[in-house]
């Protein structure tokens, strides 16, 4: 689907006259797919406008540190978690669910940096998280046929024509939640976070059905033992054990977000994309002279490309030769979403052709998009045995084409949700409607995503220690 054009004619009349071929808006020219129309150009224009003149909510030295320390991760010296949200809310930026968020995501990374020994960098899927693409455009709901939900950036969840008519003041309302999320997230990670070292703040129980139970208590033990030792040996609270950083990514879906916050910046080259560390393209974006390669070219951002059904490995070589042209190291996160049935039979392939071509990525495992099913009464959930199955296949194809599985994508919630079944607790499809919580797709709960965490460094253990 084609979006409207905004008018732009003085903003392209610039950059014409100065001779520039890419610029934030040079996409607007082409074929866009999973964007519906702005029916009040008018107003989306002056949207635009105002939000490209706020400050950026991120910097462009943040970029340049994240795109070094992927950059790590594709030799084989660090480890990548990203994880987060489906799609984020307006309504769920409260400082309970970005703490629960911050919290979560903290604890997994330390489970893996204490099972595997190695860094590992945080990204989590939040601050910018607020659109999706549907496989369908529209919906029929009781008779009246409308938009789909595409997240909150774009319309709303409320089924009626009017709610589901994209709306150009929900882009500044994005960049509002997005800033307040940021600010509350750094403040506390600069300010030491620290009751993550309270033995309480582990909860154990959930994995005593889980056959790794002792080993599990006995790395929980090991954490804090650890982080109470630096604090008896320093006179004040050591920095490396409470301030932590976390990287930010969400899909470039809505190009007029993130091309309105695109810009130079001082003494450097090229465009950054300050919205985000890293954006990156979904599946049903890839078209190679589409409105999305247009604008992903031209950034300077780490961009994520996911592979996944339908496979086009052509395609690829040539998304890849496009945006980074270079073989720029750390520009490039290439996230696997095969489904469990699939890894063994399509990814040796991808592994072999990418090495042939030189090009040095990161190689990321997102286990949940292709194990999603709908239950007898059209519940849609994914089971927590088939997301570890489909990261369990991928390490073992790496490992056997001598390649680095450097990190995993996984769309979870430091909430105790019930959207995913499975795991040590033993949730099954009854009891899905206990705490069924999200807009799209189902997302591991806390303890979930803690076990997951632990069972992921077991694996990489097996192919890298």
């Amino acid at each position: 689907m084609s979006t409207a054009t905004p008018k732009i004619n003085q903003i392209e009349s610039q950059h014409i006259l100065e001779g520039e071929g890419w610029y934030p808006l040079s996409w607007n020219k082409k074929e866009i797919s999973q964007l519906p129309a702005y029916p009040d150009t008018e107003e989306l224009q002056r949207s635009f406008n105002e939000l490209k003149s706020l400050p950026p909510l991120i910097t462009s030295w943040e970029i340049e540190a994240l795109k070094e320390k992927l950059a790590d991760v594709a030799e084989g010296n660090a480890f990548l978690l990203q994880g987060g949200d489906c799609a984020e809310t307006f309504d769920a930026c409260t400082s309970v669910k970005l703490v629960n968020m911050l919290k979560v995501m903290l604890q997994m990374s330390f489970i893996l940096i204490h099972e595997m020994g190695t860094p590992v960098i945080r990204l989590g899927r939040i601050a910018g998280q607020y659109a999706k693409p549907r496989s369908q455009d529209f919906e029929v709901v009781d008779g009246v046929k409308m938009l789909n939900y595409r997240g909150d950036l774009i319309n709303s969840i409320e089924a009626s024509v009017d709610t589901r008519t994209p709306d150009p003041a929900r882009l500044l309302e994005a960049y509002e939640k997005a800033a307040l999320s940021l600010n509350f997230l750094r403040a506390l990670s600069d300010e030491g976070f620290a009751d993550l070292q309270h033995p309480e703040q582990w909860e154990l129980d959930f994995m005593q059905n889980n056959e790794y139970y002792k080993d599990y208590e006995q790395m929980v033990s090991s954490i804090n033992k650890a982080i109470k030792f630096m604090d008896t040996i320093t006179p004040n609270r050591i920095n490396t054990s409470h301030k932590v950083d976390l990287y930010t990514s969400h899909e470039a879906l809505n190009l007029f977000y993130d091309s309105a916050q695109t810009r130079r910046v001082p003494r450097k080259q090229g465009w950054f994309n300050l919205s985000a560390h890293l954006v990156w393209l979904g599946n049903r974006t890839q078209q190679i002279d589409g409105a999305h390669i247009e604008y992903l070219k031209g950034i300077q951002n780490p961009i994520g490309i996911k592979v996944g059904p339908p496979f086009d490995l052509e395609n690829l070589l040539r998304l890849l030769d496009t945006i980074n042209p270079n073989h720029e190291a750390g520009k490039i996160v290439l996230i696997t979403r095969m489904g469990h049935d699939n890894v063994k039979k399509h990814l040796p392939t991808f592994i072999r052709a990418i090495k042939q071509h030189g090009h040095p990525v990161v190689w990321s495992c997102d286990p949940m998009h292709g194990n999603t099913y709908a239950t007898g009464s059209n519940v849609k959930t994914r089971k927590f045995n088939d997301i570890l199955q489909e990261i369990r296949e991928t390490f073992e194809v790496h490992r056997s084409e001598a390649s680095y599985l450097g990190g995993v994508h996984l769309e979870l919630t430091g909430d105790n949700v019930t959207e995913c079944v499975g795991g040590a607790n033993g949730l099954n499809e009854d009891g899905l409607a206990s705490n069924y919580e999200t807009y799209c797709d189902p997302r591991l709960n806390y303890e979930q995503s803690l076990e997951m965490a632990f069972l992921v460094a077991k694996e990489w253990n097996k192919s890298y220690r």
